[in-house]
């Protein structure tokens, strides 16, 4: 058996020597990778943190926004690359890590990539900031004085490993708010961030020490408090019992951004659901289904399907049914662990026996033993999640007006909906949507992979980082009879 042996993080200004390591392991099939990941004593988390801030202070914020954009569009240009060795390196171990299909990956990765391109960040800016050069100098503000937005000295990441590259997303906003950046790996998927930050240097060595990539395991000790009493403002994604812990950890006066678990859904409309249309719509919502398995907090677990249309709600989830089969095919779901195919068993089982099944569901469509599952309720059901894995289920409703006072019941864990309908339909249904909770309502297809510069669960990816320093208008009129120019 051959095992290959890999390092993640990043730790500038620290020899491997100095850390000590603890090996993940990782298998698929035949294949074994061993990942070692750098443990760090707090005072070693102290002196890391105190050269990030430094390094930030001197090469990242002196740098205009424009340049850093174009340092990340050039770093990103390389993942891109299919020649590039780090995007090689991501192609061949992110599958063995996350147990993904390799061509799910490849394709995930490069649709991800793509958002993060220097057209991309630009807009991303300008959804916060209506003037971008806020973020480089005192601007004018149009009540009068001026205004700029300063990151924090150290912004500190904690990381979700259940899709492969999600700290890219983070680790950006950082960037682009010329903040020092840590991060901490997610023992799940613990390479890329470390990949990237090295990346980075390379492509701009100035910003070498500007950002540190560090692992503890769990909700971590000493260590962890040492770095999270540096830290302006903690950033951190994952369920809502690590969020929690994380929070109980901080200083008062820091600032935290937790994401935690979100609970997604379809709506289609009967006027997209006839002959022609409904074959193409089930196929683009196999693709929301099958994208990493429905790991990330922006998959469907319901589609919401009204009657009245040329194909049935149960036609339509016939047609789901066929398409999730053949991505099967061309993407096999990714090994299960224990708990996981438990978890799988017994959703299956109760809408098998109809014993605890969500109230209406009246069975599966298809193989029982497929890797995928499709279940239909001829009545609509409140939201609730999946097994995931690649399960679904089909409610059909008589009007789309109905799906709002069906979801509302998850108001807080609500964020992605996909919408399949008429423009007018749209408008109408993304008004009920948004007053119960939804934050993102997209294509079906494309729920799964947002925009750049989406409002993450409804908030401002850069403004919720910075704080903004005002010059207000007495002070520039105060200023006036000091200028040398007056008598």
């Amino acid at each position: 058996m051959n095992t290959l042996r890999v390092e993640a993080g990043y730790l500038p200004g620290l020899s491997a020597n100095e850390a000590q390591w603890q090996i993940l392991p990782f298998a698929q099939g035949a294949q074994h990778v061993e990942v070692s990941v750098p443990v760090l004593s707090p005072d070693q988390m102290r002196t890391l943190a105190e050269r990030v801030k430094r390094a930030s202070a001197q090469h990242l914020k002196t740098l205009p926004v424009s340049e850093i954009i174009s340092v990340i569009d050039r770093a990103v240009a390389r993942l891109l690359d299919s020649n590039d060795p780090y995007r090689q390196r991501a192609d061949a171990l992110l599958p063995l890590v996350s147990g993904y299909d390799t061509e799910m990956v490849r394709l995930g990765l490069t649709g991800f990539f793509k958002t993060f391109r220097a057209p991309q960040l630009h807009r991303f800016i300008v959804e916060d900031f209506a003037n971008p050069k806020v973020l480089d100098a005192f601007q004018p503000a149009p009540k009068g004085g001026a205004v700029r937005a300063y990151g924090p000295e150290l912004l500190v990441h904690s990381w979700a490993g259940n899709v492969p590259a999600l700290s890219l997303w983070s680790f950006v906003c950082g960037l682009l708010v010329k903040a020092g950046n840590i991060g901490k790996l997610p023992s799940a998927e613990p390479l890329f961030a470390g990949w990237f930050a090295r990346l980075l240097a390379e492509v701009h060595p100035p910003l070498a020490d500007c950002f540190a990539v560090v692992w503890w395991r769990g909700a971590g000790g000493e260590d962890a408090d040492a770095l999270y009493a540096q830290a302006d403002t903690v950033v951190a994604y994952g369920g809502n019992d690590a969020l929690q812990a994380i929070q109980r950890r901080l200083p008062v006066t820091t600032r935290f951004l937790p994401h935690g678990h979100k609970l997604g859904f379809g709506v289609i409309s009967a006027s997209a659901l006839d002959t022609l249309k409904a074959p193409a719509l089930a196929r683009r919502a196999a693709w929301d289904v099958m994208r990493y398995d429905q790991q990330g907090c922006y998959s469907p677990q319901v589609f919401y399907v009204q009657r009245g249309g040329q194909v049935a709600p149960r036609e339509f989830a016939g047609y789901l049914a066929g398409e999730l089969a053949n991505l099967q095919r061309r993407y096999p779901r990714r090994a299960l662990d224990l708990a996981e195919s438990v978890s799988l068993a017994k959703w299956r089982q109760a809408i098998e026996w109809n014993t605890s099944a969500p109230s209406g569901v009246d069975g599966l469509i298809g193989d029982h033993e497929a890797q995928w599952s499709v279940a239909y309720t001829d009545d609509a059901q409140p939201l609730a999640p999946s097994a995931l894995q690649r399960s679904i289920v089909v409610a059909a409703i008589d009007a789309l007006d109905d799906v709002g006072p069906t979801v509302q019941n998850r108001s807080a864990f609500l964020q992605t909906a996909g919408v399949a309908a008429t423009p007018e339909e749209l408008y109408r249904v993304a008004e009920q949507l948004g007053a119960v909770g939804v934050t993102r309502i997209s294509a079906i297809g494309s729920m799964s992979m947002p925009e750049a510069g989406w409002h993450h669960d409804g908030r401002f990816n850069l403004l919720d980082l910075v704080r903004m320093a005002e010059i207000e208008q007495s002070a520039e009129a105060a200023a006036e009879p000091f200028a040398p120019y007056e008598p």
